[in-house]
């Protein structure tokens, strides 16, 4: 009976980096059904303890399959989190900051749908969120809807007529928004990690935009985050 069902599911492909954002957004995908497919890309981030939460999160969510792919963008640099670049951790400031990696979710999008493609899977989740988040231009609606236009004139299942979707449900919450979702769904937000630059200890540092923008979501919430942060930004 169990196979029947779990052939009868519809399966999803879900960017899991081990973020809060994409933690939410998996367990969402969850509640709706889905079989889910978990993708984290190794991609030689600063943060690399992020690996570590989306494999626990991956567990916790009991997703079919979890694949981490490596594809080294530190060889390109041009990114805080890839290069040799300061993270700042002055505050959050206007405009795309340096921890912007170029073209990341673009690169990332392509190579879910190509897993997608492969599995039969009609349904892409990602976590990006165009409110409370760094000015990255990748993570804009406009950026999603092209990309799954891109998506149905570039593949296979799309030219024959099968609908992708590119699902962003975290799109347009705050980040309390999220804090409060993460909760509704009965998620330790401590599984999952935002900080850009880890202290030595390995605690969150609490400066960098990463840690600012998750410590203000929780606050804002009248919530308890979970994680343990070296500072507390002002």
């Amino acid at each position: 009976m169990q196979r029947d069902k779990d052939r009868q599911q519809k399966a999803a492909i879900v960017l899991l980096s081990g973020g809060l954002d994409s933690m939410v957004t998996a367990a969402i995908a969850r509640e709706q059904g889905y079989a889910l497919f978990a993708l984290t890309i190794d991609y030689n981030q600063r943060h690399r303890i992020e690996l570590a939460s989306a494999a626990r999160i991956a567990r916790r969510l009991g997703v079919r399959r979890h694949e981490t792919l490596p594809l080294d963008l530190s060889i390109f640099g041009g990114s805080a989190l890839t290069d040799t670049i300061e993270v700042p951790t002055g505050g959050v400031e206007d405009g795309i900051p340096v921890t912007y990696v170029p073209a990341r979710n673009l690169v990332f999008l392509s190579v879910t749908l190509a897993w997608a493609e492969a599995v039969g899977a009609q349904d892409i989740f990602i976590g990006v969120n165009a409110l409370d988040y760094s000015g990255y231009p990748d993570c804009r609606p406009e950026f999603i809807a092209s990309f799954e236009e891109t998506a149905r004139l570039g593949t296979k299942a799309g030219i024959s007529g099968e609908q992708l979707t590119i699902h962003a449900p975290l799109q347009h919450m705050t980040k309390a928004d999220i804090a409060r979702e993460a909760m509704r769904l009965e998620l330790d937000p401590a599984m999952s990690w935002s900080c850009y630059n880890p202290a030595e200890d390995g605690l969150a540092c609490g400066r960098c935009d990463s840690c600012r923008l998750r410590q203000k979501g929780f606050k804002d919430a009248g919530l308890e985050d979970g994680i343990k942060y070296a500072a507390i930004a002002e």
